[in-house]
Protein backbone atom coordinates (compact mmCIF):
# COMPACT_ATOMS: atom_id res chain seq x y z
CA UNK A 1 0.00 0.00 0.00
CA UNK A 2 0.93 3.03 -0.48
CA UNK A 3 2.36 5.36 2.10
CA UNK A 4 2.48 9.21 1.97
CA UNK A 5 4.52 12.16 3.74
CA UNK A 6 2.61 15.43 4.27
CA UNK A 7 4.96 17.99 4.18
CA UNK A 8 3.09 20.93 5.69
CA UNK A 9 2.11 23.70 8.19
CA UNK A 10 -0.67 24.36 10.83
CA UNK A 11 -0.73 27.98 10.28
CA UNK A 12 -1.39 26.81 6.48
CA UNK A 13 -5.09 27.03 4.86
CA UNK A 14 -4.26 24.35 2.22
CA UNK A 15 -2.21 22.26 4.96
CA UNK A 16 -4.41 21.62 7.01
CA UNK A 17 -7.35 21.27 4.20
CA UNK A 18 -5.04 18.49 2.66
CA UNK A 19 -4.94 17.16 6.25
CA UNK A 20 -8.37 17.10 6.82
CA UNK A 21 -9.05 14.81 3.42
CA UNK A 22 -5.93 12.82 3.96
CA UNK A 23 -8.25 12.01 7.35
CA UNK A 24 -11.82 11.39 6.01
CA UNK A 25 -10.42 9.03 3.40
CA UNK A 26 -9.00 6.92 5.97
CA UNK A 27 -5.66 7.19 3.63
CA UNK A 28 -2.48 6.47 4.99
CA UNK A 29 -0.20 9.34 5.88
CA UNK A 30 2.57 10.98 8.27
CA UNK A 31 2.05 14.20 8.93
CA UNK A 32 5.32 16.56 8.90
CA UNK A 33 5.26 20.02 10.06
CA UNK A 34 7.90 21.63 7.68
CA UNK A 35 10.98 23.08 9.89
CA UNK A 36 14.59 23.07 8.88
CA UNK A 37 15.09 19.32 10.13
CA UNK A 38 13.28 18.63 6.92
CA UNK A 39 13.73 20.95 4.46
CA UNK A 40 16.41 19.21 2.64
CA UNK A 41 13.84 16.41 1.94
CA UNK A 42 11.27 19.71 0.74
CA UNK A 43 13.26 21.08 -1.45
CA UNK A 44 14.46 17.93 -3.14
CA UNK A 45 10.96 17.06 -3.79
CA UNK A 46 9.03 20.49 -4.30
CA UNK A 47 8.83 22.21 -7.39
CA UNK A 48 7.16 25.45 -6.19
CA UNK A 49 8.15 26.94 -2.54
CA UNK A 50 4.74 25.87 -1.39
CA UNK A 51 3.12 23.82 1.86
CA UNK A 52 1.61 21.30 1.09
CA UNK A 53 4.04 19.13 -0.23
CA UNK A 54 2.86 15.14 -0.58
CA UNK A 55 5.23 12.78 -1.39
CA UNK A 56 4.13 9.19 -2.13
CA UNK A 57 6.04 6.36 -0.97
CA UNK A 58 5.74 5.37 -5.30
CA UNK A 59 5.41 7.83 -7.39
CA UNK A 60 6.32 11.91 -8.13
CA UNK A 61 5.31 14.21 -4.93
CA UNK A 62 2.03 16.78 -5.65
CA UNK A 63 1.73 20.06 -4.97
CA UNK A 64 -1.11 22.58 -4.74
CA UNK A 65 -4.07 21.66 -2.52
CA UNK A 66 -6.59 21.16 -5.08
CA UNK A 67 -4.98 18.85 -7.68
CA UNK A 68 -3.41 16.98 -5.29
CA UNK A 69 -7.30 16.05 -3.61
CA UNK A 70 -8.36 15.69 -7.30
CA UNK A 71 -5.70 13.23 -7.60
CA UNK A 72 -6.32 11.58 -4.75
CA UNK A 73 -9.76 11.41 -5.51
CA UNK A 74 -9.65 9.29 -8.62
CA UNK A 75 -6.96 6.82 -6.57
CA UNK A 76 -9.20 6.53 -3.59
CA UNK A 77 -13.01 7.29 -4.32
CA UNK A 78 -14.77 6.18 -1.61
CA UNK A 79 -16.22 7.31 0.46
CA UNK A 80 -16.70 9.99 -2.45
CA UNK A 81 -16.53 14.26 -1.63
CA UNK A 82 -18.52 14.93 -4.84
CA UNK A 83 -22.30 15.20 -4.83
CA UNK A 84 -23.96 12.98 -6.86
CA UNK A 85 -25.54 15.45 -9.41
CA UNK A 86 -23.28 17.58 -11.95
CA UNK A 87 -25.16 20.63 -10.64
CA UNK A 88 -24.37 20.00 -6.86
CA UNK A 89 -20.64 19.09 -7.77
CA UNK A 90 -19.92 21.97 -9.86
CA UNK A 91 -21.55 24.60 -7.12
CA UNK A 92 -19.40 22.66 -4.53
CA UNK A 93 -16.25 23.13 -6.79
CA UNK A 94 -17.15 26.71 -7.19
CA UNK A 95 -17.56 27.42 -3.24
CA UNK A 96 -14.22 25.18 -2.88
CA UNK A 97 -12.75 28.08 -5.35
CA UNK A 98 -14.29 30.63 -3.99
CA UNK A 99 -12.68 29.72 -0.62
CA UNK A 100 -9.08 29.31 -1.80
CA UNK A 101 -8.77 32.40 -3.50
CA UNK A 102 -11.16 34.96 -1.95
CA UNK A 103 -11.63 33.82 1.34
CA UNK A 104 -7.66 33.68 2.22
CA UNK A 105 -8.12 37.44 1.68
CA UNK A 106 -10.38 37.20 5.23
CA UNK A 107 -7.55 34.92 7.12
CA UNK A 108 -4.50 36.54 5.67
CA UNK A 109 -6.15 39.83 6.40
CA UNK A 110 -6.64 39.55 10.03
CA UNK A 111 -3.48 37.17 10.78
CA UNK A 112 -1.14 40.17 9.92
CA UNK A 113 -3.27 43.54 10.53
CA UNK A 114 -3.80 43.28 14.32
CA UNK A 115 -0.92 43.02 16.57
CA UNK A 116 -2.38 40.83 18.54
CA UNK A 117 -2.54 38.27 15.70
CA UNK A 118 0.58 39.14 14.12
CA UNK A 119 1.86 38.57 17.33
CA UNK A 120 0.73 34.94 17.72
CA UNK A 121 1.40 34.09 14.52
CA UNK A 122 4.77 35.11 14.48
CA UNK A 123 5.33 33.26 17.76
CA UNK A 124 3.89 30.14 16.18
CA UNK A 125 5.85 30.23 13.58
CA UNK A 126 8.65 30.70 15.44
CA UNK A 127 8.04 27.95 17.62
CA UNK A 128 7.74 25.56 14.33
CA UNK A 129 10.82 26.33 12.65
CA UNK A 130 12.99 26.15 16.07
CA UNK A 131 11.33 24.25 18.17
CA UNK A 132 14.79 23.04 20.02
CA UNK A 133 16.32 26.23 19.71
CA UNK A 134 17.35 28.98 21.87
CA UNK A 135 15.03 31.74 22.85
CA UNK A 136 17.21 34.21 20.58
CA UNK A 137 16.77 32.35 17.96
CA UNK A 138 12.67 31.89 18.26
CA UNK A 139 13.05 36.10 18.52
CA UNK A 140 15.00 36.57 15.82
CA UNK A 141 12.30 34.63 13.79
CA UNK A 142 9.29 36.42 15.18
CA UNK A 143 10.96 40.09 14.22
CA UNK A 144 11.83 38.80 10.93
CA UNK A 145 8.10 37.75 10.23
CA UNK A 146 6.76 40.92 11.81
CA UNK A 147 9.01 43.02 9.17
CA UNK A 148 8.14 41.17 6.29
CA UNK A 149 4.32 39.74 6.97
CA UNK A 150 2.59 42.92 7.01
CA UNK A 151 3.71 44.66 4.01
CA UNK A 152 2.68 41.26 2.05
CA UNK A 153 -1.27 42.32 2.98
CA UNK A 154 -0.89 43.83 -0.49
CA UNK A 155 -0.71 40.87 -2.16
CA UNK A 156 -4.23 39.91 -1.24
CA UNK A 157 -5.53 43.31 -1.31
CA UNK A 158 -5.91 44.09 1.71
CA UNK A 159 -4.87 47.89 2.86
CA UNK A 160 -6.36 50.57 5.00
CA UNK A 161 -8.97 51.25 1.96
CA UNK A 162 -10.09 47.79 1.74
CA UNK A 163 -10.18 46.88 5.13
CA UNK A 164 -13.86 47.28 5.89
CA UNK A 165 -14.78 45.29 2.50
CA UNK A 166 -12.60 42.18 3.71
CA UNK A 167 -14.28 42.15 7.26
CA UNK A 168 -17.53 43.07 5.82
CA UNK A 169 -17.07 39.79 3.65
CA UNK A 170 -16.01 37.56 6.68
CA UNK A 171 -18.99 38.65 8.76
CA UNK A 172 -20.99 38.28 6.26
CA UNK A 173 -20.25 34.52 5.20
CA UNK A 174 -19.95 33.43 8.63
CA UNK A 175 -23.42 34.64 8.78
CA UNK A 176 -24.48 33.16 5.92
CA UNK A 177 -22.78 29.97 6.85
CA UNK A 178 -23.90 29.92 10.66
CA UNK A 179 -27.62 29.63 9.31
CA UNK A 180 -26.51 26.72 6.67
CA UNK A 181 -25.17 24.70 9.17
CA UNK A 182 -27.84 24.79 11.77
CA UNK A 183 -29.62 21.62 9.81
CA UNK A 184 -26.50 20.09 8.42
CA UNK A 185 -23.57 18.15 9.55
CA UNK A 186 -21.51 19.68 6.46
CA UNK A 187 -22.26 22.11 3.38
CA UNK A 188 -24.36 19.30 0.88
CA UNK A 189 -25.58 17.30 3.67
CA UNK A 190 -24.38 14.30 6.27
CA UNK A 191 -21.04 14.31 4.85
CA UNK A 192 -18.11 16.25 3.52
CA UNK A 193 -17.61 17.81 -0.20
CA UNK A 194 -14.90 19.84 -1.55
CA UNK A 195 -16.41 23.10 -0.68
CA UNK A 196 -16.51 21.94 2.73
CA UNK A 197 -12.36 21.16 2.64
CA UNK A 198 -11.72 24.36 1.07
CA UNK A 199 -14.43 26.73 3.23
CA UNK A 200 -12.79 24.93 6.41
CA UNK A 201 -9.11 25.58 5.56
CA UNK A 202 -9.33 29.21 5.60
CA UNK A 203 -11.57 29.28 8.27
CA UNK A 204 -10.34 27.21 10.77
CA UNK A 205 -6.91 28.99 10.05
CA UNK A 206 -8.75 32.27 11.30
CA UNK A 207 -10.17 30.40 14.47
CA UNK A 208 -6.66 29.85 15.31
CA UNK A 209 -5.78 33.86 15.14
CA UNK A 210 -7.05 35.91 18.33
CA UNK A 211 -9.69 38.38 16.56
CA UNK A 212 -10.92 35.96 14.62
CA UNK A 213 -11.74 33.63 16.73
CA UNK A 214 -13.06 35.90 18.98
CA UNK A 215 -15.72 36.63 16.31
CA UNK A 216 -16.26 32.96 16.06
CA UNK A 217 -16.79 31.77 19.19
CA UNK A 218 -18.79 35.44 20.09
CA UNK A 219 -21.67 34.40 17.53
CA UNK A 220 -21.14 31.30 15.59
CA UNK A 221 -21.68 28.15 17.20
CA UNK A 222 -22.65 26.19 14.21
CA UNK A 223 -19.64 26.85 12.81
CA UNK A 224 -17.09 26.16 15.62
CA UNK A 225 -18.83 22.49 16.24
CA UNK A 226 -18.07 22.33 11.99
CA UNK A 227 -14.85 23.45 12.38
CA UNK A 228 -14.05 20.40 15.14
CA UNK A 229 -16.02 18.16 13.24
CA UNK A 230 -13.53 18.95 10.00
CA UNK A 231 -10.54 18.25 11.93
CA UNK A 232 -11.59 14.43 11.12
CA UNK A 233 -14.87 14.70 9.24
CA UNK A 234 -16.67 11.47 8.88
CA UNK A 235 -19.31 10.23 6.38
CA UNK A 236 -22.46 10.47 8.46
CA UNK A 237 -25.14 10.01 5.71
CA UNK A 238 -26.22 10.69 2.33
CA UNK A 239 -26.08 14.08 0.18
CA UNK A 240 -29.16 16.75 0.51
CA UNK A 241 -30.91 17.36 -2.81
CA UNK A 242 -30.67 21.02 -4.56
CA UNK A 243 -34.11 21.89 -2.78
CA UNK A 244 -33.52 21.40 0.72
CA UNK A 245 -30.03 23.20 0.40
CA UNK A 246 -30.78 26.07 -1.73
CA UNK A 247 -32.36 28.33 0.70
CA UNK A 248 -29.18 29.30 2.61
CA UNK A 249 -26.67 28.18 -0.35
CA UNK A 250 -28.08 30.81 -2.51
CA UNK A 251 -27.39 33.90 -0.59
CA UNK A 252 -23.60 32.45 -0.32
CA UNK A 253 -23.72 32.17 -4.02
CA UNK A 254 -25.19 35.84 -4.28
CA UNK A 255 -23.66 37.78 -2.25
CA UNK A 256 -20.13 36.11 -1.78
CA UNK A 257 -19.81 34.53 -4.90
CA UNK A 258 -21.62 36.55 -7.51
CA UNK A 259 -20.96 39.46 -5.68
CA UNK A 260 -17.43 39.84 -5.03
CA UNK A 261 -15.16 36.76 -5.64
CA UNK A 262 -16.10 36.29 -9.47
CA UNK A 263 -16.24 40.02 -10.76
CA UNK A 264 -12.76 40.44 -8.74
CA UNK A 265 -11.31 37.60 -10.07
CA UNK A 266 -12.34 38.37 -13.87
CA UNK A 267 -11.00 41.22 -13.30
CA UNK A 268 -7.34 39.94 -12.08
CA UNK A 269 -7.72 38.07 -15.10
CA UNK A 270 -8.37 40.79 -17.53
CA UNK A 271 -4.90 42.76 -15.51
CA UNK A 272 -2.56 39.63 -16.10
CA UNK A 273 -3.89 39.25 -19.94
CA UNK A 274 -3.25 43.12 -20.00
CA UNK A 275 0.62 42.29 -18.14
CA UNK A 276 -0.79 45.22 -16.06
CA UNK A 277 0.49 44.97 -11.94
CA UNK A 278 -2.18 46.05 -10.45
CA UNK A 279 -6.15 46.16 -11.32
CA UNK A 280 -8.96 47.75 -9.82
CA UNK A 281 -12.33 46.79 -9.54
CA UNK A 282 -15.46 47.92 -8.45
CA UNK A 283 -17.39 45.17 -5.56
CA UNK A 284 -20.98 46.45 -4.43
CA UNK A 285 -19.87 50.11 -5.43
CA UNK A 286 -16.61 50.15 -3.17
CA UNK A 287 -13.27 50.02 -5.19
CA UNK A 288 -10.98 47.11 -4.16
CA UNK A 289 -7.86 47.88 -5.50
CA UNK A 290 -4.59 44.72 -5.44
CA UNK A 291 -1.64 43.43 -7.34
CA UNK A 292 -2.52 41.25 -10.32
CA UNK A 293 -1.89 37.62 -9.56
CA UNK A 294 -1.22 34.96 -12.47
CA UNK A 295 -2.19 31.67 -9.92
CA UNK A 296 -5.81 32.98 -9.79
CA UNK A 297 -6.14 33.45 -13.67
CA UNK A 298 -5.10 29.95 -13.92
CA UNK A 299 -7.67 29.02 -11.17
CA UNK A 300 -10.49 30.82 -13.07
CA UNK A 301 -9.44 29.35 -16.21
CA UNK A 302 -9.87 26.26 -14.60
CA UNK A 303 -13.17 27.08 -13.21
CA UNK A 304 -14.70 27.91 -16.71
CA UNK A 305 -13.05 24.67 -18.39
CA UNK A 306 -14.54 22.91 -16.13
CA UNK A 307 -18.30 24.50 -16.48
CA UNK A 308 -17.94 23.84 -20.11
CA UNK A 309 -16.73 20.25 -19.64
CA UNK A 310 -19.92 19.83 -18.78
CA UNK A 311 -23.19 18.02 -20.70
CA UNK A 312 -26.37 21.03 -21.16
CA UNK A 313 -27.55 20.67 -17.30
CA UNK A 314 -30.18 23.17 -17.27
CA UNK A 315 -30.87 22.98 -13.36
CA UNK A 316 -27.10 24.13 -13.36
CA UNK A 317 -27.81 27.01 -15.33
CA UNK A 318 -30.81 28.02 -13.70
CA UNK A 319 -29.25 27.78 -10.28
CA UNK A 320 -26.03 30.33 -11.67
CA UNK A 321 -28.18 32.16 -13.31
CA UNK A 322 -30.81 33.10 -10.26
CA UNK A 323 -27.42 33.39 -8.30
CA UNK A 324 -25.92 36.07 -10.90
CA UNK A 325 -22.49 33.81 -11.01
CA UNK A 326 -23.74 32.55 -14.99
CA UNK A 327 -22.37 35.51 -16.53
CA UNK A 328 -19.27 35.82 -15.11
CA UNK A 329 -18.63 31.65 -15.78
CA UNK A 330 -19.76 31.62 -19.02
CA UNK A 331 -17.81 32.95 -21.27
Amino acid sequence: MTQYRIIGVELSPYSVKVRSYFRYKNIPHQWIVRSPANEQEFQANAKLPLVPLVIPSDSEPMQDSTPIIEKMEAQYPKPSITPPTPSLAFISALLEEYADEWGNKHMFHYRWTYKPDQQSAATRIAELQAPDGPEDAQNQIKSFLLERMPPRLSFVGSSDKTKDQIENSFHRLCQLLETHLATRPYCFGQRPALADFGLWGQIYNAYTDPTPSEILKDRFPNIIQWIKRMLSPKAEGDWEEWNDLAPTIKPILEKEVAGLFLPWSDANAKALAADEKTFAVSLEGKNFQQNTQKYHARSLKALRERYQSLPPTPELNDILQETQCLAWIKI
